[in-house]
């Protein structure tokens, strides 16, 4: 919480790592042996988020056809406005991240390295949940239109104002309906097609 009222109010490359750990009340040693990096601040629990992912792929229920398991399992993980999304602080930490990382290189590549790593994970979780309906290339795919979908409304919608971080609610809304529309094709579909092979 202290680095990140500290980035909000002083700019993320402006803030050092001694004037976190000074405002969080520990050493600048300490804060290194919790947080390899100050870039380690933008991105608390993505282990956590892709477990989260990952285990409602693993309970997939009857019926329920890929891109409904995906959609549920990224609601699980946070990654699609969820509970997570309306929670202050992770609301903050997600508009900063989406801000600053559009300006620092390292944060950039910080980003879209974890997103790469989490969408590994859950596209192979995929596969092997619908191993008849999904082949490798297909679940990675379908993993990356839906992601791709989700940020790409995130990164547009935590710049303009009228959708910022103060109302998670409303911005929760707009993230469901733009990707519910985006997906549609995907959510529509009446059976599963055969892989490609």
């Amino acid at each position: 919480m202290a680095a990140v009222e500290l980035f909000e109010a002083r700019g993320y490359e402006e803030t050092t790592v001694a004037e976190i750990a000074a405002e969080a009340e520990v050493g600048t040693r300490t804060f290194f042996n919790y947080f390899a990096s100050k870039e380690d601040l933008l991105f608390p629990e993505s282990d956590e988020r892709v477990r989260a992912a990952v285990a409602a792929i693993a309970t997939r229920r009857p019926g329920e056809r890929p891109v409904e398991v995906l959609l549920r399992a990224l609601r699980a993980a946070g990654d699609n406005p969820g509970e997570r999304l309306v929670d202050d602080i992770s609301s903050r930490v997600a508009a900063l991240r989406a801000r600053v990382s559009r300006t620092v290189p390292s944060v950039s590549g910080r980003a879209a390295h974890a997103q790469l790593v989490a969408q590994r994970e859950i596209a192979h979780q995929l596969h092997l949940a619908f191993p008849h309906e999904l082949d490798e290339v297909g679940a990675a795919a379908l993993v990356g239109a839906v992601v791709g979908a989700v940020s790409g409304a995130l990164t547009v919608l935590f710049q303009q104002p009228q959708h910022g971080v103060d109302d998670g609610e409303r911005l929760h809304r707009k993230i469901h309906e733009t990707t519910s529309r985006v997906l549609q094709p995907w959510l529509a579909a009446s059976a599963p097609s055969e892989p490609v092979r």
